[in-house]
């Protein structure tokens, strides 16, 4: 006892000593701050400890507290469910299913002629052929075809848009979030990089010119679909959408440049396009599916200005 007191006493510290510590600066804790110009009521946040700090990027940028509380907030409130906010609802299901499809099918007006053009069959007998329940047993049996046109759609849409989206959103806002989560989803295509290598299926500066192509297009395709998604608040109209373009595949424009039939298949794409601009806002109107889950996410954030939402 008499040893421990020494100790304590021998590492107490005089009245001088402990006036100067008092009288060192000190770090300024790490806050989440966000505040509206002009607008007093900002969204302030606790001091950040060492794991919240860990949070804290670089440059001011905001932190995932907020994100937490906010979803936090979501699960509590009994008409808004996780399912709910990554495009799994009924509301509003038949339009999300169709005027995405719709508008998309539009914007490959072109295409369609050309490949109309191309087909050996006539209308009837081709409707007869996708209509025909042996058409679609073979399809199924035909792991390719599931691949493409059910696995990848389906599992590329989950992750990139219905998982990725409603994380980015609250801490970076909607117009940002569209434009990185396509970034992901053209970084997720590199893998054909090393296929062509390990293959030897074309020289080197083929293979990476062919996949800063491939990835300008998915990202472009990305950015598309995490329009659909924040618009239409459905999964079904972006996978559906991302499942006709992997059976379309990219336009063959230089095939219809030296087509026999050039002038109307040329004039089909550009009225494609043509209209493909003018009904992307009207056929994406949020008044059309409901309720939009990511809006009212953002609304909840304190964002309730968000240009997509209307």
């Amino acid at each position: 006892m008499e040893e421990t007191r020494a100790f304590r006493s021998a590492g107490a510290l005089n009245p001088s000593e402990a006036a100067s510590r008092r009288a060192e600066p000190t770090a300024a804790p790490l806050t989440f701050s966000r505040s509206r110009t002009g607008s007093g009521n900002g969204l302030e946040g606790p001091s950040c400890s060492h794991k919240a700090a860990l949070h804290q990027c670089p440059g001011g940028v905001k932190s995932l507290a907020p994100l937490r509380a906010t979803l936090e907030g979501t699960y509590r409130h009994p008409g808004t469910s996780l399912l709910t906010l990554m495009g799994f609802r009924l509301e509003g299901i038949f339009p999300a299913a169709l005027l995405p499809l719709l508008l998309t099918m539009i914007l490959f007006l072109g295409p369609l002629m050309q490949l109309s053009m191309d087909c050996p069959c006539d209308l009837a007998d081709g409707l007869k052929v996708v209509l025909a329940p042996r058409s679609w047993a073979r399809c199924l049996t035909d792991m390719r075809w599931l691949r493409n046109q059910v696995i990848a759609p389906l599992t590329e849409e989950l992750v990139f848009r219905a998982c990725m989206l409603p994380m980015l959103a609250p801490c970076t806002g909607l117009g940002p979030a569209v434009f990185t989560c396509p970034l992901f989803f053209g970084v997720a295509h590199f893998h054909h990089i090393f296929e062509q290598l390990r293959f030897r299926q074309s020289s080197v500066g083929s293979i990476f010119l062919s996949a800063a192509f491939q990835f300008s297009y998915t990202a472009v395709f990305g950015a598309y679909t995490a329009f659909l998604f924040i618009r239409t608040g459905h999964l079904i109209g972006p996978v559906l959408c991302h499942s006709f373009c992997n059976y379309m595949g990219f336009p063959a424009v230089c095939a219809a440049l030296e087509h026999p039939q050039r002038r109307p298949l040329l004039a089909g794409y550009a009225l494609g396009v043509g209209l493909f601009l003018l009904l992307l806002q009207p056929l994406t109107d949020p008044k059309l599916y409901g309720s939009l889950p990511l809006c009212v996410l953002l609304e909840r954030a304190g964002d309730s200005e968000a240009p997509l939402c209307s």
